[in-house]
């Protein structure tokens, strides 16, 4: 079995793996990491949780192993661009690691925190960065960077890029780069959009594959149940207390349903957290930092974070609603069923998502078993716990998620597929004019 030792990587790396008990490669980063060492660009396509992240940030240290240079100001030797917030962390920090042993500096950038902390570390240029497109191009736009020191361009997740709208801000960054680099482009999923992309992107790349597209976790285990939309909390009740449950990551498709989905469960006296666009920066990071130490078992997110949560132990994905894109299926479940282990992807199906389940099930070229709903539901219906009240951080009810009259704030409508600029998403909605009681559109922003 070919092992990191085998690959020609340099010896900090070797050690900084050998630090984590890495020995042998996944698929992804074995066909990978030969042609990348060569300086070739590369096509991959892979699903979440196969090894991405060091099949393109090992030979990416290699290459400044082996070609020192100062660092560029207000600028960088290698960009990494990530759909989501939480993406662009983890992405960071992987490369913190296998680089630990080398003199490199690693920052990011994206959208829920103050822009000028920001500025200030790029001014004397960094080695790595990982950012979100929009925040890229707000430090480009007030001048606190530049693309041409860019020697390494990644572009990550790119079918998701695809999904929330950046397809403009994307050709925008391309033509700021230089023509002389190494590109790498990699996707879960390979449509004719995302290979038209990639060719924009790329130069006579050497194209990877570990995975038929859309395929879905060998390892998990696929269930459904339908039941009608008012009555899912209580089978999601029923399901958290029976189901064996280690972590479970509980989908919704919009940011309100998840504020609502945490406060039944809080109800029933079943601790949770919400991970969304309309959190803070600090909220969605504490979430997620609560919940890969195991001390909340229970996440319920949309799918912003779908690709964005790397936590072993997630037993369990549950899906509360169906997405509307079947790709976006594959991608929620493979959260669980990592590293070798295996997972449970619970769907619950309403009747006016039935066409979803169909659409997934022909995409994914999988049936899902299909579960009858408890004996004692019926029961588990008419003693549902009333939800929680909303909270902020001072134990008050949260004006945010309340206008005072009882009806969500607007900031808690549904998701929309519009980007905002640090790669959220954002709604038009209806204001009232001043003075004249007419209305005009407006747009609020989501941070």
């Amino acid at each position: 079995m070919t092992q990191f030792t085998n690959l020609g990587l340099a010896e900090p790396i070797l050690k900084a793996l050998a630090a984590k008990n890495y020995t042998s490669p996944t698929p992804i980063q074995l066909k990978a990491i030969p042609p990348l060492l060569e300086g070739r660009d590369l096509c991959g396509i892979a699903q979440t949780g196969t090894g991405k992240t060091a099949a393109f940030a090992l030979p990416s240290l290699h290459y400044f192993h082996e070609n020192p240079k100062p660092r560029p100001f207000n600028s960088c030797r290698m960009l990494v661009l990530s759909p989501t917030r939480e993406l662009a962390a983890q992405i960071a920090e992987s490369f913190r690691e296998y680089g630990k042993f080398m003199r490199l500096s690693v920052e990011t950038v994206f959208g829920g925190v103050p822009i000028n902390r920001q500025i200030n570390k790029l001014k004397a240029g960094v080695d790595i960065l990982v950012a979100t497109p929009g925040r890229l191009l707000d430090l480009i736009d007030q001048k606190a960077m530049h693309l041409r020191d860019v020697e390494i361009f990644v572009l990550d997740e790119a079918d998701q890029m695809m999904d929330l709208g950046f397809i403009v801000p994307l050709k925008r960054i391309d033509k700021l780069l230089p023509r002389e680099r190494q590109s790498l482009f990699f996707s879960a999923t390979m449509p004719k959009a995302i290979a038209e992309l990639g060719d924009r992107f790329l130069s006579d790349p050497i194209k990877v594959s570990v995975a038929p597209q859309a395929t879905t976790a060998e390892r998990v285990q696929q269930y459904a149940s339908f039941v009608n939309q008012a009555e899912k909390q209580a089978l999601l009740t029923l399901t958290v207390k029976n189901e064996a449950i280690d972590r479970a990551l509980i989908f919704t498709r919009t940011k309100h349903g998840a504020d609502r989905v945490v406060r039944f469960l809080e109800g029933a006296g079943l601790e949770a957290v919400a991970i969304h666009g309309n959190k803070s920066q600090g909220q969605r990071t504490a979430a997620l930092q609560a919940f890969r130490q195991g001390k909340v078992k229970l996440l319920v997110a949309t799918d912003i974070a779908a690709r964005g949560i790397d936590v072993s132990g997630v037993s369990h994905v549950i899906n509360f609603e169906l997405p509307n894109v079947a790709e976006q299926y594959v991608h929620r479940i493979g959260r669980t069923a990592r590293a070798g282990a295996e997972g449970i992807a619970i769907s619950f199906v309403a009747d006016d998502e039935r066409q979803y389940l169909k659409a997934i099930e022909k995409v994914t070229r999988t049936r899902c078993e299909i579960v009858p709903l408890p004996e004692n539901f019926a029961e588990a219906v008419r003693n549902l716990p009333k939800p929680a009240p909303a909270r902020n951080g001072g134990g008050r009810p949260d004006r945010a998620h309340n206008d005072g009259r009882g009806r969500p704030d607007r900031a808690h409508r549904p998701d929309s597929a519009r980007p905002d600029r640090d790669g959220e998403t954002r709604r038009p909605f209806r204001r009232r004019s001043k003075g004249v009681g007419a209305h005009k559109s407006a747009v609020t922003r989501v941070r």
